[in-house]
């Protein structure tokens, strides 16, 4: 098949063999989405009015606080300040209401627990909580990757050779896995669907064994009577498994050569 923009970095991908494939994708386009925010796109208004609306999670603020561009930092969050301001202090007043609502009720709501007043004053925390959970970030990263979901279907769907490549990719995480099926359902049939789950059953069944025997050797490795034995694959035995079963989290940097 002809290789385009989309498919040659999910082929890259699939190339490296130390980490999940769908794992070093998404940090690749974390990293390029982090620095481009940090850019010329700072004082670009669209940016600006996307950022001002959505905020960033935790880690997101982590990894643009690292790029130590404290003045673009700054200027989008002072911007995104005060749009929260005036969102959230309307959002605070109604669950002060809501609060001496609960109060002031007759007494006997009060003995019923006014369940009234107390789903509202739930509701005004809800509807705060709402607005801290939104991250530009976390919603450019998840189209990109659904993107490149969609692109590794088409690949398996066409292509003989990534569907031996896919076979053999022993990184491919637990929960990437997952979402694969589910896309398989959408995407797949007959027996290009069978076959999809048979290869997504044997490389996790083949991965998860060796990484069951590597750990169990690195915890063996702590034993003075084994210290002089070869340690064989057991190092970065522990990231592995935690990538493995939660995603990228640990360890070396997924980063492609």
């Amino acid at each position: 098949m002809k290789y385009h923009i989309d498919t040659i970095p999910v082929w890259d991908a699939f190339k490296q063999k130390k980490h999940c494939p769908l794992c070093a994708l998404k940090y690749k386009v974390e990293l390029t989405d982090v620095d481009r925010c940090l850019g010329g796109s700072v004082m670009e208004p669209d940016t600006r009015i996307r950022v001002n609306e959505k905020g960033f999670c935790a880690r997101h603020q982590v990894l643009l606080y690292n790029q130590r561009n404290r003045l673009g930092h700054a200027l989008m969050m002072h911007t995104h300040l005060k749009q929260s301001h005036s969102t959230l202090t309307p959002m605070f007043e109604a669950a002060e209401k809501a609060a001496k609502a609960c109060a002031n009720a007759p007494i006997t709501k009060k003995l019923m627990g006014n369940k009234d007043g107390k789903a509202a004053l739930k509701d005004a925390a809800q509807r705060i909580l709402h607005h801290t959970e939104s991250c530009l970030l976390c919603e450019s990263i998840e189209e990109n990757m659904a993107r490149y979901a969609y692109t590794l279907m088409h690949l398996y769907k066409t292509d003989t050779a990534f569907r031996s490549a896919f076979a053999e990719a022993d990184g491919l995480c637990v929960p990437d896995g997952a979402m694969l099926l589910k896309m398989a359902a959408d995407h797949l049939s007959g027996e290009l669907l069978t076959q999809f789950a048979h290869d997504l059953n044997v490389l996790m069944e083949r991965s998860l064994t060796k990484l069951e025997g590597d750990l169990e050797w690195f915890t063996l490795k702590f034993d003075y009577r084994n210290q002089d034995k070869p340690w064989g694959d057991s190092k970065g035995s522990l990231e592995r498994t935690a990538n493995k079963l939660r995603t990228y989290c640990i360890g070396e940097e997924p980063i492609q050569e």
